[in-house]
């Protein structure tokens, strides 16, 4: 069924910031905002590196309290339980060491910066990805 009230404005803009906010890690930092690795790193406590991270990590979890102030945010409905989210997201942080990188760290800077590492990263993600929602809404749910 195709949704016909999709507005691509928010997104559009969404990754329009993600893009400049990246650029200006790469520019100001020399980082790549690969979140996987900021927030992997951060528990190396290299006094250097900390703050910046901090600060990164902070902005992703403030920067949607700021977009309420202004816009609704979407309502989101999840029907995996409690149990499947917390295995889904330790498959997801060991894939993101498995390939060095996680989709936003691929897929924004590494795309970007014509990294053929990350195209045959973010090629493995998609691909993975569709496999797996075939074999569960098709063959282990039939």
């Amino acid at each position: 069924m195709v949704n016909l009230d999709f507005i691509p404005w928010p997104a559009l803009i969404g990754g329009m910031i993600i893009g400049f906010s990246a650029s200006l890690l790469l520019l100001f930092n020399g980082r790549i905002a690969g979140v996987s690795g900021i927030v992997g790193e951060l528990f190396r406590w290299q006094v250097s590196e900390v703050n910046w991270r901090i600060i990164f990590i902070v902005g992703l979890i403030v920067s949607p309290v700021v977009w309420q102030q202004f816009f609704a945010l979407p309502v989101i409905h999840i029907e995996a339980s409690g149990v499947m989210l917390a295995i889904a997201g330790l498959l997801v942080g060991f894939g993101a060491r498995l390939g060095s990188g996680c989709t936003s760290g691929h897929g924004v800077c590494g795309l970007s910066r014509l990294s053929l590492r990350s195209l045959v990263a973010i090629m493995v993600f998609v691909i993975t990805g569709a496999i797996t929602v075939y074999l569960i809404r098709h063959v282990l749910t039939a």
